[in-house]
């Protein structure tokens, strides 16, 4: 038992809220004192220290966060009649009484001002039989390295459920405050669906915008310096629309790839859904001309994912080889061949002058350790490719041996392409996915089913310059039970500069509108 001398009490200058119950039975009862000089919790002057750390919801045991986060919200899950909570650095805490510690923003801010570069400790007091045990404290550290104060994100329940439900959310870092960027159900009605997906900005600019419509008005929004219009992409001389977009880093040009795909479900396999394309090929769009060209469609390569280097010299994107029995499109053939399906990652020379490619180079031959590669995305500083890795296809958001992995561009490649390896740190037992690097190349964002397995969410993890990951941690919310009652998915989380300031009727007014169709061309021009 430990008892808290009144001339040990350390000082508080933060508000303090959620009181815990007074009371307590027999010669168990304990005396609470109050520590600061509002009205408020406080911590038991006595308790039984326990080696065990909390276990709280969401996990930041040990986490590494922005110095702008927004405040970490921790409920405990351990059964008990009562808590307190205290984050502290140094003489100044915040101390909060009840089951869920739900910081006030002011305080937090205040307080990771003061910790920036080092540890706030946390403490959590548990009261069970009128007993107060004090679990192992545990630290998180305040990186001085910030975070983009934006992301963006497609919420969607499971696409064996509904898919026509979804929206494209904003939500910033820095508060709990989210908006829709646009709702699917605006174009949509009883009889004609629709569905949204891949928006993408060029280099986090919320100004510079795109994603795609399909079904009812179909077409791709493209936001150019704030204002959006209506792209009809379909062309006789390409697949589809496009998909998959990547921005070039300044011009106004996007890369897509145009895809026939499917949809079919396990009967017996623990991953529920298969997703796979029958064809894939590699277009560029020219924002400004509203003009189409092919860069990659070789029949026997499914080509997919690409996404520009930084410095906009290099392409990179997936392609898997796949030859068909008879000389034929079948989809039957991909659905029963489907685990045969390799995805390499290579990349293509862009001379920004001329506006030319070059020939492929293979970047990372996954095929040859019998896996398959996606969504390369290349930090801001053109070091560090990081990709996922699974046993096959090109949809691992359903593979449960999906995980993150990096390869250092700095070294040199052999003539099977660079060496990659897993980022321990980022995978867990369950699904990694989409990522994303934040605009200082400090901080990556991920989509991850590590929670039930069930439900994709974004987490958050520190990088250094040496690719080095601190433990990731779930998106915060102001409670800190939101994640666990919500039954969406987070689709595609991407870091952006700031909001999207655009209405969501005002995009569907013009998704509503009849465009004609884009120019096939052979060239871009200059």
């Amino acid at each position: 038992m430990i008892t808290i001398p009144s001339s040990k009490k350390p000082s508080s200058i933060f508000h303090n809220s959620f009181p815990p119950k007074q009371g307590g039975w027999g010669v168990l009862a304990f005396l609470l004192l109050l520590l600061t000089a509002c009205q408020g919790a406080s911590i038991p002057t006595q308790f039984t220290d326990s080696q065990q750390s909390p276990d709280i919801y969401p996990d930041y045991v040990g986490v590494t966060i922005p110095v702008n986060i927004a405040p970490l919200s921790i409920e405990l899950r351990s059964q008990a009649d009562d808590a307190v909570t205290r984050y502290s650095f140094g003489d100044e805490e915040i101390v909060l009484g009840g089951i869920k510690a739900q910081p006030d923003i002011d305080d937090w801010k205040a307080l990771t001002a003061k910790a920036k570069g080092k540890s706030l400790k946390v403490e959590v007091f548990a009261q069970a039989n009128g007993a107060w045990t004090r679990y192992k404290p545990f630290e998180i550290f305040v990186s001085p390295d910030s975070i983009d104060p934006y992301i963006s994100y497609r919420l969607i329940s499971p696409s064996y459920v509904t898919y026509e439900e979804l929206t494209i959310n904003q939500r910033c870092l820095e508060n709990y405050d989210e908006s829709v960027i646009y709702d699917n159900m605006l174009c949509g009605d009883e009889v004609n669906g629709q569905c949204i997906n891949c928006h993408n900005y060029q280099m986090y600019n919320p100004q510079q915008m795109q994603f795609h419509a399909r079904q009812s008005h179909g077409g791709t929004i493209v936001v150019d310096e704030g204002k959006p219009h209506k792209v009809n992409m379909r062309n006789d001389s390409i697949l589809s629309a496009g998909v998959y977009p990547s921005w070039h880093p300044w011009l106004k040009i996007i890369a897509y790839s145009t895809n026939k795909t499917q949809q079919t479900f396990h009967t017996r396999d623990i991953d529920k859904i298969e997703v796979f394309d029958s064809e894939s090929d590699l277009i560029i769009y020219d924002v400004e001309r509203n003009e189409v060209m092919n860069i990659e469609n070789d029949k026997k390569e499914f080509e997919v994912f690409p996404f520009w280097s930084p410095d906009g010299k290099w392409l990179y994107y997936c392609s898997a080889h796949f030859e068909y029995s008879a000389d034929t499109v079948n989809s039957s053939e991909t659905i029963a061949r489907a685990k045969e399906i390799k995805y390499n990652i290579y990349r293509k020379p862009f001379d920004i002058d001329k506006r030319e490619f070059g020939p492929r180079e293979l970047v990372f031959d996954a095929a040859a350790i019998d896996k398959s590669a996606t969504l390369p995305r290349i930090s801001p500083d053109g070091r560090w490719l990081l990709f996922t890795l699974g046993g096959w296809g090109c949809f691992h958001i359903w593979h449960r041996d999906a995980d993150l992995w990096a390869i250092d561009l700095n070294t040199s490649p052999t003539g099977g392409g660079w060496e990659g390896a897993p980022v321990e740190a980022l995978n867990s037992d369950n699904t990694e996915s989409y990522h994303s690097w934040s605009s200082n190349g400090r901080w990556v964002i991920f989509s991850t089913r590590r929670t039930d397995g069930v439900y994709t969410r974004p987490f958050i993890a520190h990088i250094d310059e040496n690719m080095q990951s601190t433990k990731p941690f779930e998106l915060p919310s102001k409670d800190p039970d939101y994640h666990r009652q919500l039954m969406k998915s987070y689709n595609i989380p991407e870091f952006m500069s700031g909001p999207v300031k655009l209405k969501p009727q005002n995009i569907a007014d013009v998704l509503k509108q009849d465009v004609d169709p884009v120019k096939y061309v052979n060239h871009l021009s200059k």
